[in-house]
């Protein structure tokens, strides 16, 4: 894309105006690592956190973060998401969360995305911290996605 959508020609800051744009299917996955130790990836999988259910918490603050994106991302339009799914998958010493959220609208849903799988990983590590200070939030970033103007992405497979 070669323009800033996001600046008016006198370089000021905008909401883009899409009011003319037609609605399409849209959809867009993100995700986030957290890395923690194997003792507290143990723990979380157990049920052994004195703080819950890690991840029906981090579930629902995903979704959360989806549908508060306007609210914390100045230039984000209010959208009326249709679906947003939370899933985790576990590896040897971190946790890999994907966020999908979905919509039939006027403009893309990746920053949804993107912010749901970052309040997931935030809450994740908030609720561990008690017992992994040294935890981290890693690749957050944008897997897929589908619909609008600019078409399909995919995120390369790295090796």
């Amino acid at each position: 894309m070669s323009e800033w959508t996001h600046f008016d020609p006198s370089g000021r800051a905008r909401m883009v105006d899409v009011g003319e744009k037609p609605e399409t299917r849209r959809e867009a996955t993100a995700r986030a690592i957290v890395r923690m130790r194997p003792e507290t990836l143990a723990m979380i999988r157990e049920g052994r956190l004195a703080k819950g259910d890690v991840l029906a918490v981090a579930q629902v603050a995903g979704i959360m973060g989806a549908k508060k994106t306007p609210d914390l991302i100045p230039m984000c339009h209010p959208l009326n998401l249709e679906g947003v799914s939370v899933a985790f998958d576990f590896q040897e010493s971190s946790i890999v969360i994907s966020v999908t959220a979905r919509l039939t609208g006027k403009t893309g849903v990746e920053m949804e995305a993107l912010t749901g799988a970052t309040v997931a990983a935030l809450t994740v590590y908030d609720m561990c911290k008690a017992v992994d200070k040294g935890m981290a939030i890693a690749e957050v970033c944008l897997i897929s996605k589908t619909g609008g103007k600019s078409g399909d992405y995919r995120r390369p497979a790295t090796t």
